[in-house]
This record gives structure tokens, sequence and C-alpha cells, in this order.
């Protein structure tokens, strides 16, 4: 017997216990959510948080913090630093935790000091449910929050994608799925070329909507933020819909393409009629500049009078959508030559023929 406790001590000293294991020596620095997508903070609750009685606080407010291993999301240390300034709620008042936000950052980076620190996904996503809808951006949200918390502490830290620090279950429905899907798809397509840092931010920030502390009214919030956000970024780049009256069988017209990125955007647009009426061109390698607009001449040529819908797509350089395409109404009172050829023609033989009709029957009377 003693010589089998004497084998199982040696055990717990030469292998240390596994992270789910010694939950007692991790101290896991995360929060919901409370920073909108548009910037705002949802309420002022991390700022209660933050203090020494609050959740968060008491974490690190306290003398037993060594032997330990932190286990923090960048995504929360990013919202506590926005919180070391102004900042603004959804209700538009004022917050109140910067002088909060600015002692809890401190005792954060001593307190972790010589200590073992783990950077879990940004934003804390469900792993399991992460990899299963997109492996690529959760490799993303790992980099970025590894990348983003040894910026905050100054010092090198730890990502281990398969260490099992996550924890939680995410209970997004079906709906939800598909929209974070949609949303992260617009936005990879729109990075394909732009090259923009905001974008690539919010890009990760999706991963926030993964997020097992999230409860139904929060998740139903920082979805419909998400939305917002997603449009008013794929709406940066963009042609203008119009109107277009055509009198003429040739025409060029104005189209006009509009970058509000502050990098440089080259694209192919692509034209499409929906019928015959008309035929129109399209463009290849188009360099929008930096927050500017580009007048473009689109060539038009009419076949036939009436009305026409032009769909107007920017694509990449392999043809792929980017934004979504915008539509251009042209209406045509021309008549194409061709047809005024054809019908002047036909006119002159049916003249002709009454012609010849009338004098068969005058020489018939004259018999």
């Amino acid at each position: 017997m003693k010589r089998l406790i004497l084998l199982l001590t040696s055990l717990f000293i030469f292998f240390p216990l596994s992270s789910t294991q010694s939950a007692e020596s991790i101290v896991r620095i995360t929060s919901v959510a409370h920073q909108s997508f548009t910037g705002e903070f949802r309420n002022d609750d991390l700022a209660e948080e933050l203090k020494p009685t609050g959740a968060l606080g008491a974490l690190i407010y306290t003398t037993n913090v060594k032997n330990k291993t932190w286990v923090i999301d960048a995504a929360l240390i990013d919202e506590v630093t926005n919180m070391t300034s102004d900042y603004k709620l959804v209700s538009n008042e004022d917050g109140v935790g910067s002088v909060v936000a600015v002692a809890w950052l401190k005792q954060l980076a001593r307190v972790t000091t010589g200590q073992q620190v783990v950077a879990l996904a940004y934003g804390n996503p469900d792993v399991s449910l992460a990899k299963k809808l997109a492996p690529s951006e959760l490799r993303n949200y790992f980099a970025v929050g590894q990348a983003r918390l040894q910026a905050a502490l100054g010092r090198p830290v730890r990502s281990e994608p398969n260490g099992g620090w996550s924890t939680g279950k995410s209970k997004v429905s079906n709906e939800l799925i598909r929209a974070y899907s949609d949303n992260r798809k617009a936005l990879t397509r729109l990075s394909q070329v732009v090259d923009d840092e905001q974008l690539q931010s919010l890009r990760t920030q999706l991963s926030k909507l993964l997020s097992p502390q999230l409860d139904n009214q929060g998740r139903k919030f920082y979805f419909q933020s998400a939305n917002s956000a997603v449009n008013t970024m794929i709406d940066k780049l963009r042609i203008n819909s119009g109107n277009y009256q055509i009198t003429t069988s040739n025409v060029k017209l104005p189209v006009t393409v509009i970058n509000e990125f502050n990098s440089d955007v080259t694209v192919n647009i692509k034209m499409s009629p929906t019928n015959s009426r008309v035929t129109v061109g399209s463009f290849e390698n188009i360099t929008i500049p930096a927050r500017s607009k580009k007048q473009l001449e689109l060539n038009v040529a009419v076949i036939a009078p009436g009305q026409t819908t032009v769909l107007a797509l920017i694509t990449n350089n392999k043809g792929g959508e980017v934004v979504p395409e915008a539509i251009l109404s042209l209406n045509s009172t021309v008549i194409d030559p061709r047809v005024i050829w054809l019908t002047t023609g036909a006119a002159i033989l049916l003249l002709l023929a009454a012609v010849a009709q009338s004098l068969r029957r005058v020489r018939k009377r004259n018999k």
C-alpha cells in the first residue's frame, strides 16, 4: 500500500496536471462581449466588473496570484483598452469607467509578470463550432488573439489551439449560423480586393458571435450590430445605380464607382443586360483611388427601343463577385438604322406593288 502511494505521489510530481485537471491553478480572464460592432458599449457593466469587487477585478486584485496559468481573451483586453479614454454607450451617454480601466490593465500586467499566459482565440468563440463552420477563420482568430495579447502585455504569450483551453458550448440557432456565415463570406470576398485594417478587424470580431457566454438577448443584439456593420463596410465599395434615357443608337453613359476605403482598389466591372435590346461593354483592371469616385464611360449600342436593365457587378481578377450588383435602368426611344432600312424597304415594296396593281387595272379597262 505504501509503495502504491509513493508511486502515485511521484507521478503527480513528475507529470504536471493537464489544463482540464488543474483547474485551481488556472485563472480565466474572459467575459461576455460589451462593445458593439460599431464601437459603442452596450452598457457600462464592464466598468463594474473591473472594480476590485467586480468579477474581473477580484481575479487580479488578490495576493494569491503565484504559480498560476492565465488564460486570457484578447478581445476583452481590447474592450478595456478602448475604455481608457472617452467612450460612448449605445444610449449616447458618456461612459464612466476610464479610471478603473486604466488601473485594471496596470494590475493585470503586474500580476501576470513571470507567469504562464495563454491566449484564447480572439473573442473566445466556441472552438468546436468555429472549426466546423470556418477552420481558416478559426486559425485567424487564434493568431490575432495571440498577437493582440502580446501587444497589450508587452511580452510573448502562448497560443495552443489544440490545448483545450476554451470551454463552453454556444447555443446558436441555424438561422444565426447562416447569418454568421453570410457576413463572414461577404467580408472575405471584399478582402480579396481591399487591403484595409478596419475591414480585417471587423472580420475578426465576428468571432464574438460564437461566444458561449452570450445569452439569447445578447446574441440577438450583437448579431443585429454585426449585420449593420457588415452592410456599412460593404457599401464603401459600390457602383451608383441610375436611370438613363437614350435617344441615339450609340452612346457613352457615365457610370460612377465609389471607393471609401483608405487604400486604392483595383477591380473588374462586368456589365450584363437582361435582354437583347442593347449591347454594352465591360471594364477590366479599373483602379479607384482611396476615398474617391471614378466616372467610367459605358459604351451602349441600341438594337431595339424599349426598357432594359443592366446589372453592374464588381468582380475580382478571377471573375468572382466582390460586392452586391448595382442596377442601371435604360429606356431607349431610338430605332436602329437597320430597322429603319427594313421598314422603309418594305414600304417601298408595298408602294411598288400597289402601283403595279393599278397599272394592271387600267390596262384591263382599256382592253
